[in-house]
């Protein structure tokens, strides 16, 4: 498995990606900058955290004119796996990979923490490791995380099981108290039809090891390694 970290300007979680599956997954990784318009040589194409031209206009609004997203948006029509994270969930929604829209915080504040996510579809490449209704340490770091779809893209999103992280309490119970930005239904996470899209506003790079404390992260990414295996 190829990975490549794309590198918009302003991208700031794109060495922490690099480095959890160059360094504790093994596997070949590269940093590809946003102006690249050939990813053929990549299996797994990782969209990072941070603040993409700044976030004008609104969070990833500008980064989906970038050359690397036409390609992007070609091969997730032929099936490769996309990660977005924080920033890169923004730019996958205004893509139009994901249904949706990212929208300031509910409380209008930067959120910053660790925060618990409760796995709700665990047959998916990106959760297979994980168990149905297992609840995640994730950190959040993010002021527009407020996730918003139409009532019919919700009805779709439930029907096709492709919400697959919402945010609850540390025993599983989903709460408008545990919901950081006030994202709708507590979704955190979702995952396109055909299920090779996966956009979260939580950074499960930033606990990937033990060393960190905790490593609830790990589980997500390797969940996407272990998916190549046998292919």
């Amino acid at each position: 498995m190829r990975v490549a970290v794309i590198v918009f300007p302003g991208s700031n979680c794109d060495h922490d990606a690099y480095f959890c599956f160059k360094k504790i997954l093994s596997q070949p990784t590269d940093f590809v900058w946003h102006k690249e318009t050939n990813l053929d040589s990549y299996d797994l194409i990782v969209l990072p955290g941070g603040f993409s031209y700044g976030d004008y206009l609104r969070c990833g609004a500008i980064a989906r004119f970038s050359p690397v997203m036409k390609e992007v948006v070609t091969k997730s029509k032929k099936g490769i796996k996309i990660i977005g994270i924080c920033n890169g969930f923004q730019i996958l929604t205004e893509s139009g990979l994901l249904p949706g829209a990212l929208t300031m915080n509910k409380n209008r504040q930067f959120s910053c923490k660790d925060v618990n996510l409760k796995v709700e579809n665990n047959k998916s490449v990106f959760t297979h490791l994980c168990n149905k209704d297992e609840v995640l340490t994730i950190p959040i770091a993010h002021s527009e995380g407020n996730y918003y779809c139409s009532q019919e893209d919700l009805s779709k999103l439930k029907a096709n099981d492709q919400i697959v992280f919402r945010y609850s309490a540390p025993d599983g119970e989903i709460t408008s108290e545990a919901n950081p930005n006030g994202s709708i239904e507590n979704i955190a996470g979702i995952i396109n039809k055909t299920g090779n899209v996966l956009g979260m506003m939580p950074h499960p790079e930033r606990n990937a090891e033990y060393l960190l404390g905790n490593a609830d992260g790990i589980k997500i990414l390797s969940s996407l390694v272990e998916s190549f295996k046998g292919n």
